[in-house]
């Protein structure tokens, strides 16, 4: 079910706050069962990637962007909330994951591949690499709140994605398992996260923004056990 806040007040107009996800008031994310369609690895090792740093070394293939272009910049900068995302002419290469993103049936925003280098360790991932989104510049008084989902291509049993609710408390910490298949949901501007990717190889897992709504619900429940 969702959850529908009181109206407050700014500036002398009433303000309809944004639409959230109860499954997501708790932890402030949501594990969802291992994808089942088995996904070509052509599908994201044949796309061009950027050179974008965000949560260690990583590149960013551009599935959908604000205009259509493969440009990794947020979607604030079109003047546009990170929603209506438009696909690029990189996604011809990726129908799967093109069809794992329609399938939630919700808006959505971006949509990448990251290629994440190894960690150098797990106390660097901590204290150089957690962070918050900025999911939510321009979203609108009373649309849904803007999550991010992730599906894990490469199987990387010893990685973790580390989610905090106190970026300096270890003790708010959890950890995400990364094997292949892996999916979920996370609210990171409300969560600290970084992955911690021992590797050898590189990480691959696409990243979605999704609008919170009785869609991204019903999506959510359908992929949980």
């Amino acid at each position: 079910m969702e959850a529908f806040p009181a109206l407050s007040i700014q500036s002398g107009r009433q303000v309809m706050p944004h639409k959230r996800l109860d499954i997501l008031a708790g932890k402030g994310f949501v594990i969802l069962n291992l994808a089942g369609e088995e996904i070509h690895p052509a599908e994201w090792a044949s796309v061009a990637y950027h050179d974008w740093k965000s949560g260690g070394d990583t590149n960013f293939a551009v599935l959908a962007s604000a205009v259509g272009d493969e440009d990794p910049h947020g979607f604030w900068e079109h003047g546009k909330p990170d929603k209506d995302g438009v696909w690029t002419p990189a996604v011809k290469q990726s129908p799967s994951l093109r069809r794992w993103v329609e399938d939630a049936g919700t808006r959505f925003g971006r949509v990448r591949i990251i290629k994440l280098q190894p960690s150098p360790s797990y106390d660097e991932v901590i204290s150089t690499y957690l962070h918050l989104d900025d999911n939510n510049r321009l979203n609108r008084d009373g649309e849904g709140w803007v999550v991010r989902a992730w599906l894990n291509l490469t199987d990387d049993p010893d990685s973790f994605m580390i989610v905090r609710e106190d970026r300096d408390d270890p003790a708010t910490e959890s950890r995400i398992p990364l094997p292949k298949g892996a999916q979920f949901v996370v609210d990171t501007e409300r969560l600290w996260h970084a992955v911690y990717h021992p590797g050898p190889r590189p990480r691959y897992a696409v990243i979605t923004s999704f609008e919170s709504g009785p869609q991204l619900q019903r999506w959510i429940e359908r992929n949980q056990s």
